[in-house]
């Protein structure tokens, strides 16, 4: 039977525009939607936006517009980005827009409920807005400082399944990677687990938010709501033929995030799907944040770079190959712009060159293998072990390591057409030796077998330039090599 596998990306909050850090983590998401679509895997992948949040109602009364307008108006610049990042998700869920979305949080609640998990009581702490939840102390990552709030909430028995969701993640049915990551939130989970506030007063909530049921008094916290899209968007509640299909049924169901949210998947959401009785997610996939000038990129801190302007002025395939071949599995990473002008000119002078060489050589022969050796088996073997390659960086969750493993095979191929020189076997050819047009023809056979591989196992990086590839390779057009890459100024 054909594998199943669902894809999504965390959410975002619009109470700001997007930024560079959000286009990481839904290129990262891509990349392996289209892997998995590349093998032959039945593939769902999952965006869209996270509507209410107490810091959208804030924006949207310090911009004087409506919210639900401006809402619509922000989560409509985070769909926008499909393709000036060239992404291929299939849905892209509005929480605030989609009556399914409000359907399954009830659902969701209801089951919770059901499973005495639920309960009132009385509460005072420290809340960060900016992470929309309470806090120990001041926030690392946002710097207004938390607000106490006092007030009567229900919370969400969540130490009730410290040991099943310890149980989950020693046992690998809960996978978080990388492995940093899956640490800290065992030690999380070990130093035991506090009950969370799972509703707010609709008073503090202006009114803007899914209600809790039976409790008109109280909206339903932010993070019960936003961590249910994932289910929601596939009809749990209603009608579920796609939960069945892509929940139930999914080999695996994989949440990208970014580090900041890993406690909300790994911990809060897996103790909302075990009380209501449903499986957990397969893997969640943690990346780390992307920074300038040493600060984590963020809305609120007004360092956020313009990822449709930076597409515009260096190319899709130079920010989505910049996102795979830089950024690292662990560790922050600070964003400079000519990092960008780098990761265009590699693709132009690596893969772009190459193709054209070859095609140039290529065009107007036969170049079907003669039976004489090429000198290319050590490139050859190279290629043929690309695919397996990219799937273990891939299963790693290292887009780096997968894209290292493809950038090897363009410098080997390189390399192997400057040691041999083809264009002296042409002029050879072409003066009339007919050996040495046996020996072009089985070299450029096989140089474009490789570029072959080349071409298939680039779409999922760089779809765009894979198509574009494709082409070239069909037409054997010189003149279709000029615009494979764009060059930076």
């Amino acid at each position: 039977m054909t594998r199943r596998v669902y894809v999504t990306n965390a959410i975002p909050f619009v109470n700001g525009d997007p930024h560079l850090g959000h286009a990481l983590e839904f290129v990262q998401a891509d990349v392996l939607a289209r892997h998995h679509r590349r093998r032959g895997e039945d593939v769902r992948y999952l965006s869209g936006t996270d509507d209410h949040a107490a810091k959208n109602v804030a924006a949207a009364e310090a911009a004087g517009v409506p919210v639900a307008a401006f809402v619509a108006e922000r989560s409509a610049r985070f769909d926008a980005l499909r393709e000036p990042l060239d992404l291929s998700y299939d849905s892209f869920i509005r929480t605030s827009a989609d009556r399914r979305h409000r359907i399954g949080v009830e659902a969701l609640w209801r089951a919770c409920v059901a499973s005495g998990d639920l309960s009132e009581r009385d509460y005072e702490g420290l809340y960060c807005a900016g992470c929309e939840a309470f806090v120990d102390g001041p926030c690392a990552e946002h710097d207004h400082p938390p607000e106490r709030v006092v007030e009567r909430n229900w919370f969400f028995r969540l130490s009730r399944y410290r040991d099943a969701i310890e149980e989950a993640i020693v046992s690998g049915r809960l996978q978080i990677e990388p492995a940093v990551r899956r640490n800290e939130v065992l030690a999380l989970v070990r130093g035991g687990l506090d009950d969370f506030s799972a509703s707010r007063s609709s008073d503090r909530a202006g009114g803007w938010g899914i209600p809790v049921p039976d409790d008109p008094t109280q909206t339903i916290y932010v993070w019960f709501d936003a961590l249910a899209n994932y289910i929601t968007d596939l009809g749990y509640g209603g009608e579920r033929d796609a939960y069945d299909r892509w929940w139930l049924g999914a080999d695996e169901r994989i949440h990208v995030i970014g580090k900041g949210l890993t406690r909300f998947h790994a911990v809060y959401w897996a103790g909302i799907l075990l009380s209501a009785g449903e499986p957990l997610p397969t893997r969640i996939l943690v990346h780390d944040y992307l920074t300038v000038d040493g600060r984590k990129i963020g809305k609120s801190l007004g360092n956020g770079a313009d990822p449709v302007v930076l597409a515009g002025a260096y190319s899709t395939d130079a920010l989505r190959w910049w996102f795979v071949r830089s950024v690292p599995r662990v560790g922050d990473f600070d964003f400079r712009e000519t990092a960008l002008a780098g990761a265009a000119n590699e693709l132009a002078n690596g893969l772009g060159n190459l193709v054209g060489r070859i095609v140039k050589l290529a065009a107007g022969r036969p170049v079907r293998p003669t039976g004489g050796g090429s000198d290319c088996d050590q490139l050859l073997a190279a290629a043929a072990g690309l695919g397996s390659a990219v799937d273990a960086a891939l299963e790693a969750y290292d887009l780096r390591a997968a894209a290292d493993a493809y950038w090897r095979v363009v410098e080997t191929a390189n390399r192997v057409v400057s040691e041999l020189r083809p264009w002296e076997l042409a002029r050879a050819a072409v003066a009339g030796d007919a050996a040495a047009g046996q020996r072009l023809d089985a070299l450029l056979a096989d140089l474009l077998r490789v570029l072959e591989v080349l071409g298939a196992e680039i779409e999922p990086f760089l779809p765009a330039a894979a198509g574009r590839i494709a082409e070239v390779l069909r037409t054997l057009d010189p003149a279709l090599t000029r615009a494979l890459f764009r060059k930076a100024a």
